[in-house]
Parts: structure tokens; sequence; C-alpha cells
């Protein structure tokens, strides 16, 4: 065995991770517990021990599969039975307790529903005491499931005001409102292509399949950022911008728009101060109604039309930065300023022309390394 394997295997917690743990912990322990004691007039055995367990998954790693509402709960739920089972069929504790955790074991593992804590919950069941024995099967319901069902629900709720996310779950959404994956990941690792790497893996993984495949696409992309973050938003921004003023009309933005054949012109000040950007979609689509604008649109000043809410760069900024907003953002054009306002913009069709040059770039620079070798 080698010495580091002796070494912490968990991910070092930031500041905020381990105070909202801590908190989360102690704020769910205390409240089931008094609930349980006061609230529902459950005595004596108002808290079993194994829910301390549960409240470490729970809050202190939300994330774990083994953390989830249907392991925690479920998970709970078949260890008590079998634990209770083994307490009454089998005389030798020593037996009965290594069977009751053994078989609990085998249905979490069968169901889906692994949760360490379960293994405590049988054991309990069997070395109780006679407060435990004397319950039998009502052991299951009171205290199991009341205790796994309130700590639950004030996991779920401290999730939220927190801002953890927890049950460990983000449905697929596309900002297009189709059922397509985002184009950044289109191209990327496939949740098919994640699923059959976990299943050739020797071992059961304590993380989500979700939360493994956005591991292995953040490692891609700085892999990808390492390549090409030296090309920056001035080496390929257009320079010579067609602007507009903000006391100009929509028959001016309409005439510049089809002159020079491009859908958005940066609104400026006398200075060069960015103040907004007009599109085509601002002259045909009211923002507010989402309906069509009149025909009287080419007689409004630019100022009442243009969206002066403008995502814009930097000259010094990494281009790897704006694939996110060209791709997922649904942006087309992005102002390019500094502190002397706006010195250019950029487009998908720059970026794409970009990102293929440097494509062919890394071809040639492979093939030469070939040709070497």
């Amino acid at each position: 065995m080698h010495f580091k394997a002796l070494l912490p295997a968990v991910a070092a917690s930031n500041q905020k991770d381990i105070t909202l743990g801590v908190l989360g912990a102690f704020l769910g322990l205390f409240a089931t517990e008094w609930a349980c004691q006061y609230l529902l007039g459950i005595r004596p055995h108002w808290l079993i021990a194994p829910m301390g367990a549960s409240a470490v998954l729970l809050f202190a790693a939300p994330a774990s599969p083994l953390a989830q509402p249907w392991s925690m709960l479920i998970g709970n739920l078949l260890s008590a039975f079998v634990g209770v089972c083994c307490a009454k069929l089998i005389g030798n504790i020593a037996l009965a307790s290594a069977l009751a955790v053994s078989i609990a074991i085998a249905l979490m593992l069968l169901t889906r529903s692994l949760h360490p804590p379960g293994g405590a919950v049988a054991l309990t069941a069997v070395i109780g005491g006679p407060a435990i024995s004397s319950l039998g099967f009502e052991y299951v319901l009171v205290p199991v499931a009341i205790n796994s069902i309130v700590l639950l629900l004030l996991a779920i709720a401290y999730g939220q005001l927190s801002g953890k996310r927890y049950p460990n779950f983000a449905a697929s959404t596309s900002s297009h409102r189709t059922r397509d994956p985002e184009p950044s990941q289109r191209l990327q690792l496939d949740a098919s292509d994640v699923t059959f790497a976990v299943a050739q893996q020797p071992h059961l993984l304590d993380i989500s399949q979700q939360d493994l495949q956005q591991v292995l696409r953040d490692a891609q992309l700085h892999a990808l950022k390492q390549q090409i973050e030296t090309v920056r938003c001035r080496d390929i921004m257009s320079q010579d911008v067609i602007t507009i003023s903000a006391q100009d009309t929509g028959a001016v933005a309409w005439h510049k728009l089809s002159t020079h054949r491009i859908k958005a012109l940066p609104v400026i000040d006398a200075q060069s101060a960015l103040l907004g950007i007009i599109t085509l979609h601002d002259l045909m689509i009211d923002p507010l109604t989402g309906q069509p604008r009149a025909a009287s649109t080419a007689q409004r000043l630019v100022s009442e039309l243009m969206t002066t809410a403008v995502t814009t760069a930097q000259p010094e900024q990494s281009i790897l930065d704006l694939v996110p907003l060209f791709s997922d953002g649904g942006l087309h054009h992005l102002p390019i300023v500094d502190q002397s306002g706006l010195v250019g913009i950029m487009t998908q069709s720059d970026m794409v022309a970009a990102l293929f040059q440097w494509a062919i770039r890394a071809q040639h620079t492979q093939a030469e390394t070939r040709t070497k070798v």
C-alpha cells in the first residue's frame, strides 16, 4: 500500500461550505429533536444516534448521491425493518447484528438507496436496548421514519435558504426553450458517455453522474483555455465600428443596418462612451410586450428603441471567456470598451473565424510534431 493512500482523499472545503455545513447540522438536529420530543410528543426515543450520521451527509455533503432524499428515506426505512426482523428472529446478538447490517446493505444497493447511516439504523434495532426492543416494528415508523422525514424536510428548506443545491438535481434547460442541449455542450461529453464510463468502474463512485459530467466539462474547458488564452479580443475585434447616436431616428438605424449588412449598432455619445445597442430585434419587437413594433418605428428616436443593459468585454480579455456568451448566452454582438469608450465590436462571425484559424494552426502543429518524431 502506498503511503499517499493514507492521506486525506476528500477535497478541501472553503470557509463558506464549512460554516453552512456546521450550522445546518446544528439547526437540523436541534429542530428534529425539538419537533419529535415536544411537537410530536415522542418519548423516550425521540431521536436516534444514526440521525447524526445522516446530518453529516445532508448538510456537509449535500451533493453526494448517498445524501439524496431517496437514499436517505428509503435506506433508513429498509434498514430499520431488516434490523427489527433480525432482532426478533435471531437469538445471538452478534450474529443478528452482523446479518442486520449486511442484509440492509444488500437491500439498499438493490434499491439504489445506499445511505451509510442505514447500517447504524439496522444495528440500533438489534443493540439499542430494552427501550428500542420493546417497540418492535413500531421502530420503523417511530422514531426512524419520523426522524428521517423531519430531518429531510429541514435539509431541503435549509438548502433553499442558504443557496446550497439540495436535492442535488438540476433539470436540463435550454436558453431557447427547446429540447436541444446548449450549443457549448453538443460536441462535449454526452450523458451516455459518462454513464458508460461509470459502469466500467470497479467501485462505487460517491458523485452523481450529473456532477461528474460537469467536472469533466470544466476540466476540458480549462485545458482548452491553457492553449488559446493568449488570443485576446483586440486581436480579432472589428475596430472600424459602425455606430449611431441616441438622437438619430429608427429610419437612420434601418439605413445603416441595411447599407452595411450588419445586425446591430452600438449607440454612443460625442465622447464615444457606450450608451446602449440597437439591433434588428429592437426595431421589430417591443422588449416589454413581445409584440411587433408599429410602422412608426422609423420616426422614433434611437434612445427610445435601444437596449441600455449591454454586455461588454475588454480589449485584453481572452476570447475563451466570451464563448459562453455567444454560444449559450445567445449574444450575436459584443461591444469592446476600455477607459476611453467604445474601441471595437465582436460578432459570432469573428468568434467562429478565430476558433477556426486556431484549430487549423493546432492541426499543423500536431502534424509537424509527428513528422519530427
